[in-house]
């Protein structure tokens, strides 16, 4: 037997949850099963399709970080920006009585390549400055986070600039697209902010982690940091 229903007034899931939870009740005779199909069907395949492409795309975002920075636990510092995202991301979401969607989460998928950039910047110039110029870890984070503060908030506030013309959700079909500015502008102010703060933090704690290693069997941290020094003529100026 087949029961259709169209809903009208809240989304798709709070009324398939309310169906679970009325069904959960009824004791149904052996040999007998509800499946939930349509809109509800489509939407879990297509839920299942975007979080595969998460994953995929975090971890391509990984390998690469690791080839580039030629280190295992570096790229992790960076990949910790990615949940302080979805903390934006869900606030927004709330505070505009959006759900997430489809088009949230193609927001999501956008916010990992531009949340992971901030980091990128900072970690990379504190391992620049802490092999050129012999400065302390510590020390290296804090000139990293003056430094390149400016084009991390200059690339913030062009990108919430871009999409608040989405965000507002005025045109012909600007409903549907709403969700994705939305979803991205509250991803990107929540990452700068605590970017800033947990990035340096985080980072410190592996590179602790990764010395307290080292030293207890027997590797030499220094000579390894000598032999992956940047050469003078590739290092950028504090300016550029």
């Amino acid at each position: 037997m087949t029961v259709q229903a169209n809903t009208e007034g809240r989304s798709l899931d709070e009324v398939n949850n309310d169906i679970s939870a009325a069904l959960a009740k009824y004791q149904f005779p052996a040999g007998y099963r509800v499946v939930t199909g349509g809109d509800v069907e489509q939407q879990a395949e297509v839920f299942g399709s975007i979080f595969a492409a998460l994953g995929t795309a975090v971890l391509l975002m990984y390998l690469i970080l690791v080839m580039q920075f030629g280190s295992f636990l570096d790229p992790l510092a960076i990949l910790i920006s990615l949940p302080l995202s979805l903390i934006g991301v869900v606030l927004m979401l709330l505070i505009t009585g959006d759900t997430l969607n489809i088009m949230s989460m193609i927001g999501v998928i956008l916010l990992m390549g531009i949340v992971a950039k901030n980091a990128i910047l900072l970690i990379d110039f504190a391992k620049w400055a802490r092999e050129k110029d012999g400065m302390s870890l510590r020390d290296a984070l804090i000139t990293a986070g003056a430094i390149r503060l400016r084009p991390i908030l200059m690339t913030t506030f062009a990108l919430i600039a871009g999409m608040i013309p989405v965000a507002l959700g005025s045109g012909e079909g600007a409903d549907f697209r709403a969700p994705l500015g939305r979803a991205v502008i509250g991803g990107v102010i929540t990452s700068t902010v605590l970017t800033l703060i947990v990035i340096p933090t985080f980072y410190e704690i592996l590179d602790e982690m990764r010395t307290k290693f080292a030293r207890r069997f027997g590797f030499n941290v220094a000579q390894q940091t000598a032999e992956h020094k940047v050469p003078e003529t590739l290092v950028p100026q504090a300016g550029d």
